[in-house]
């Protein structure tokens, strides 16, 4: 990508785009173009057309999707099938009939079967059951992958699709009805130290394992495929080491400095027992993450505008 490239970044304002489009200016990209989801909305295929046929980007990072933790996948699963779904097609088709030279797909660890080997290697998809809480999540992000790969098989064009870990940084989402575990967290003990409460609940056993990757290690990986890297193969962006719930719970309280109890409601699910990303592919491109997890939280709190809770 020469740095006058016409880049589109779909989903600039989420927490995964907003860390691209900072990254790409940090590094010199000076043509970036983007529209808000009320100035266009992703699951219109009209829309996505226009956009394309006035704009012809060179390069396109899809990152828009709709997200959210356990309880919001749940809830909304035919929401959450049907934007994905739409949103992948739209993008994706539209960039194969317009010329784009390269697109770079993020899904998700979630695509991975439920119980498959750790860490999980990219060879493990379509290999077992999903995970029923976000199934249909997985589902999208799969078919999403599977458009990528078949286009390049059948027009020849160069889409490729990486999958990233667990995720946090800067334009997280901090709704506890719809957050991932690591920003809820985050909210819950700084609104137990602000109200004085004695007692914090965390959903599950606190037994599983998952891996964190800070949303700006994960931009710096994605501009680094999209000059290095080609290939139908998906391919695995994570941090390399996991924590239980209850050590990411410990370390949270620690940072926010709430000095009260932590009680774990086993009546709620747990989800995916560990999901530890085999990122061995991308570090011997040459790619590694350079924020600590510790390092990233206390980052993220210290930034995060916190006057609303």
């Amino acid at each position: 990508m020469d740095k006058g490239a016409k880049i589109y970044i779909a989903g600039h304002s989420g927490m995964v785009g907003s860390a691209i489009h900072r990254r790409l200016e940090d590094l010199g990209y000076t043509n970036l173009i983007y529209k808000s989801s009320k100035e266009m909305d992703l699951t219109k295929q009209a829309a996505v057309e226009e956009f394309f046929e006035t704009n012809k980007p060179d390069y396109v990072f899809l990152a828009a999707a709709k997200v959210g933790g356990i309880h919001a996948n749940n809830t909304y699963r035919g929401q959450f099938i049907y934007e994905n779904l739409m949103i992948e097609c739209n993008v994706i088709h539209q960039a194969y009939l317009h010329g784009v030279k390269k697109l770079l797909l993020l899904g998700s660890s979630c695509i991975y079967p439920k119980m498959t080997e750790q860490p999980m290697k990219e060879e493990s998809l379509l290999t077992g059951l999903l995970e029923h809480t976000n199934e249909p999540y997985a589902i999208a992000k799969i078919a999403g992958i599977k458009m990528c790969e078949n286009y390049r098989y059948q027009y020849g064009v160069n889409f490729i699709s990486a999958m990233p870990t667990n995720l946090y940084g800067p334009n997280d989402n901090y709704d506890l009805s719809n957050s991932h575990v690591l920003p809820a967290l985050i909210r819950k003990f700084h609104v137990a130290k602000k109200n004085g409460t004695k007692n914090v609940e965390i959903w599950g056993t606190g037994n599983p394992l998952r891996e964190f990757l800070h949303s700006d290690d994960l931009a710096d990986a994605c501009i680094f495929l999209m000059k290095k890297y080609s290939d139908s193969q998906i391919i695995n962006i994570g941090y390399g080491q996991d924590l239980s719930i209850k050590s990411l719970a410990n370390l949270i309280k620690e940072i926010v400095g709430f000095e009260g109890k932590l009680e774990f409601n086993t009546e709620k699910p747990d989800g995916t027992p560990r999901k530890l990303m085999d990122s061995s592919r991308i570090n011997q491109l040459g790619w590694k993450p350079k924020i600590d997890l510790r390092t990233g939280i206390e980052s993220v709190y210290k930034m995060v505008d916190k006057t609303y809770w």
